[in-house]
């Protein structure tokens, strides 16, 4: 087995996956040296788990020259958003995940001593749709253009990595299909979600779910770096979640709207303080998504805690502060029938304009 590499590159350390992604390797004595490539400044709360990481203020389209004067072995690339913020839109979502990927490969092409290539890709690669598989191997195609824009990009970045081995085929590249990440210090739209004493749903639906917890998807990009693991991987717990279970789990109260009005979704989560919910998340709802992970097991030879352990470990970590008072209750009810009002006040004005 070859050593691991001693340079080693990691982009999106800005944000809690790639700091401490970033983190784990500087502390790993068989590196010699860890460079966080990220164009903005770290939050002060990442600053300290950083303290060993070599930070460059760049963005993708610095990268050729910096991987070049660093000589960098290995390029971990987690400089991916699934969901576009509410400043800067869709547009810069695209252009980090899409433009930056496609600029950070055509880094790597030229970096002479690269050895290895790690992408953070997404299980939301299959789709979610009412034809697809009762579960999805890699091997698996979608069954029809995803709806989402976090799906498309993934799409779009795994075509470019495909391409990317043609013409460095020596390289080991390694793409890891995560599951949605939870845990009980994860914060994302989806543990936000949960974390609703109220949680909007799909009347009908009861999506079958599954989930990766942090810590493990930390183990598996940490073995993809020092051990030799080239090729693509489903990263996720073992078991499945349904919905309506998960909701039970965690000790909220469900409240079905209309698949019809699935923006109403969308609107409401906004409304309630979940953020951004765009087609992605509301067809895993709607369809759910369910992977084989026997190649990941086999390959790297970890297995991930189920997805049941994983999501009573973001229970017990929102367990303080999140009952189910009647205040809290009354508020967050309102809260979503005031956002159901204001999207069907909104389409029913965008009617009369047609």
């Amino acid at each position: 087995m070859a050593s691991p590499p001693s340079v080693v590159v990691v982009t999106g350390v800005s944000r809690y996956l790639g700091a401490r992604v970033a983190a784990r390797l500087a502390a790993d004595s068989r590196i010699d040296r860890v460079v966080g490539l990220d164009p903005h400044e770290p939050p002060t709360a990442l600053r300290e788990l950083l303290a060993d990481v070599e930070l460059i203020r760049a963005d993708a389209r610095a990268a050729s020259g910096a991987i070049a004067d660093l000589g960098a072995e290995a390029i971990v690339h987690l400089a991916v958003t699934s969901a576009p913020d509410v400043q800067h839109g869709r547009a810069a979502m695209k252009e980090q995940n899409v433009i930056g990927t496609m600029q950070l490969l055509a880094a790597a092409q030229a970096a002479p001593r690269l050895r290895k290539l790690v992408v953070r890709s997404s299980t939301a690669a299959y789709g979610a749709s009412f034809r697809d598989p009762g579960v999805f191997t890699e091997d698996t195609e979608p069954r029809a253009v995803p709806r989402g824009s976090f799906a498309r990009d993934i799409l779009d970045i795994e075509g470019y990595v495909r391409g990317f081995r043609r013409r460095r085929p020596e390289v080991a590249a390694t793409v890891l299909r995560f599951a949605p990440f939870i845990s009980s210090t994860a914060d994302t739209t989806l543990t936000r979600y949960f974390a609703q004493p109220v949680v909007p749903t799909v009347l009908g639906r009861d999506a079958r779910l599954q989930f990766v917890h942090v810590d493990d998807a930390l183990e598996i990009l940490h073995r993809s770096v020092i051990e030799e693991h080239s090729g693509t991987f489903n990263v996720a717990g073992a078991g499945i979640l349904a919905l309506s279970q998960a909701i039970r789990r965690a000790g909220r109260i469900s409240v079905p709207l209309p698949e019809g009005t699935l923006s109403t979704l969308a609107g409401v989560a906004r409304n309630v303080g979940i953020g951004q919910i765009g087609f992605d998340q509301i067809d895993l709802f709607v369809h759910g998504r369910v992977v084989d992970t026997t190649h990941l097991v086999r390959e790297f030879g970890f297995t991930p805690r189920s997805t049941a352990e994983a999501f009573d470990d973001f229970i017990r970590g929102h367990a303080n502060g999140s009952s189910l008072t009647s205040d809290r209750l009354a508020a967050a009810e309102k809260a979503i029938l005031d956002g159901i009002r204001r999207v069907r006040s909104g389409a029913g004005a965008g009617g009369d304009r047609h």
